[in-house]
């Protein structure tokens, strides 16, 4: 029996909004972090990955290692005040794969939300992002979101 084809099948329309920073800007948001991710990050700010997480990084509830949100206002280090991203060419996996994160597209109710936070969503003349392009960002939230616990 072959499977249903999911609702995203013949891709979605979405392009990134400049001067947006929606994704970032929410507070006590959440970004797991994939062992590569904190290699990428700790490399960029030449420095030990271990040092890094100590410096950038908290542990979620259940431990895993996610990126410090600022203190006065609870969104991410890493967004300026211009809305870009300071680590933009090197971000977390978790945050290249929005809006496709696995939890957004698990219900109508999910997808609804996330369609009202993102105006990259909203756009119609937008590109369309295709089925293959959509599950590998899928994939790659799975990987950050597993996350991790502990340094080698």
């Amino acid at each position: 029996m072959v499977g249903k084809e999911p609702w995203y099948s013949h891709g979605v329309r979405f392009e990134c909004q400049p001067d947006c920073g929606k994704c970032c800007d929410q507070p006590d948001g959440v970004v797991f972090l994939a062992p590569h991710d904190a290699k990428r990050l700790a490399k960029y700010h030449e420095m030990d990955v271990q040092d890094w997480l100590d410096r950038d990084c908290r542990r979620s509830q259940n431990g895993r290692y996610v990126l410090r949100s600022r203190p006065e206002d609870g969104v991410c280090i890493y967004l300026n005040d211009d809305k870009g991203c300071s680590v933009y060419g090197v971000k977390p996996d978790q945050c290249s794969a929005f809006p496709w994160w696995n939890e957004n597209m698990a219900s109508n109710r999910s997808w609804h939300k996330t369609v009202q936070l993102c105006p990259g969503l909203r756009q119609p003349d937008s590109k369309v992002v295709s089925l293959p392009m959509i599950q590998e960002h899928l994939d790659k939230d799975a990987v950050a979101e597993k996350g991790f616990r502990t340094w080698e």
